[in-house]
């Protein structure tokens, strides 16, 4: 069986440098190499409400789940003391996008950190670049959490590469900002 430890002898110069970096982001060491070494789907395995949450979109979506993002102003760092944590429940285009998804993920309540976990079930978008506004706002501040195909990290990329070419601009009304395409 194994312990979970794992060993590995650093150079002092590289040592310092990850330790410098995980300082940085608010990490211990041991958590910024987990990340490190384990991509994307290691936060999901390093944080108990990740797997969680991991856990029951799996149990909602079963083999049509296709990724998870976590977005908003937790991602950020930016949560107050009422915001929740908004993750993206990526399903296949097959899976109806219904009530019923979103009742049965509210059959048990998630928090993360004491926060209330909410849910949003979308497809992947047909053509990234005319992606809406959830999915623009996912793609500038979102982690994901769960990629087991590699398929949704290359959208995110696209939506931010049409926002960094100003094809997608974010604009506000009525004090609330909403996405859009260029004029």
């Amino acid at each position: 069986m194994s312990s979970g430890r794992f060993l590995l002898r650093l150079p002092p110069t590289v040592h310092a440098y990850l330790a410098a970096r995980a300082e940085r982001l608010g990490l211990s060491l041991n958590e910024y190499c987990v990340r490190k070494l384990g991509g994307p789907e290691a936060v999901g395995l390093a944080e108990p409400a990740a797997l969680a949450i991991r856990e029951q979109a799996e149990a909602v979506a079963g083999a049509l789940l296709v990724g998870i993002v976590v977005h908003g102003s937790w991602a950020r760092g930016e949560a107050g003391t009422t915001s929740d944590v908004d993750v993206l429940v990526v399903v296949e285009s097959s899976l109806p996008l219904t009530r019923a998804l979103y009742r049965t993920w509210d059959g048990e309540a998630l928090t993360w950190g004491g926060r209330p976990v909410d849910a949003h079930f979308l497809h992947l978008p047909a053509e990234p670049e005319r992606a809406g506004g959830v999915w623009c706002e996912a793609a500038v501040d979102g982690i994901v959490l769960h990629d087991p195909e590699g398929r949704v990290e290359p959208v995110l990329r696209r939506i931010r590469r049409a926002i960094a070419d100003r094809r997608l601009v974010r604009k506000r009304a009525h004090g609330q900002p909403y996405w859009t395409e260029a004029a």
